[in-house]
């Protein structure tokens, strides 16, 4: 197994072609809940190009009924980025790995994710920058370049991508 860089020029393209719609080739989970990490796991795969398809834990997309929790799920998807950075922790640890981050600490191509007082319930791709605010794309309320300061939450928590082990 070796670490290769995170294209985050890749993601943000895929974030850019398809943050106002959507791609067919995957499921659309806006009318089950949200479709928003179900998107940044699309702009993550674009510039990861690796899944990890270990059961339960793993985080990887073959069909709408055939995929990880992570793939779909906010808290799903923070825990498999943050625990596949030490191989075996969860599962084989192939696929991106990345540490959570201040806000002010992650570039282009890596994650917020919103919460209220007891949960976090919205991911978010980062786009861009205007000063030291984020630009973002999401899907279920769809948005491309949109302010972080925009959103209405209680909290937020960044994941930077450190890498990806293939």
């Amino acid at each position: 197994m070796k670490i290769i860089d995170y294209n985050r020029s890749r993601a943000l393209s895929y974030a850019k072609h398809y943050a106002l719609g959507r791609n067919i080739a995957y499921y659309d989970f806006s009318k089950l809940g949200g479709d928003c990490t179900n998107f940044c796991s699309q702009c993550l795969y674009a510039g990861a190009n690796q899944m990890n398809f270990t059961p339960t834990f793993g985080w990887y997309y073959k069909s709408s009924n055939n995929r990880a929790p992570a793939w779909t799920g906010v808290n799903e998807f923070y825990n498999f980025l943050t625990n596949n950075i030490v191989v075996n922790r969860i599962g084989d640890g192939y696929g991106p790995f990345g540490e959570e981050a201040s806000i002010r600490a992650l570039k282009v191509g890596d994650f917020i994710q919103l919460g209220d007082r007891s949960t976090y319930y919205h991911s978010l791709i980062i786009v861009g920058f205007k000063g030291a605010m984020p630009l973002v794309a999401s899907h279920s309320f769809d948005s491309y370049q949109k302010p972080l300061a925009d959103y209405d939450y209680v909290k937020a928590r960044g994941i930077h991508i450190l890498g990806v082990r293939v």
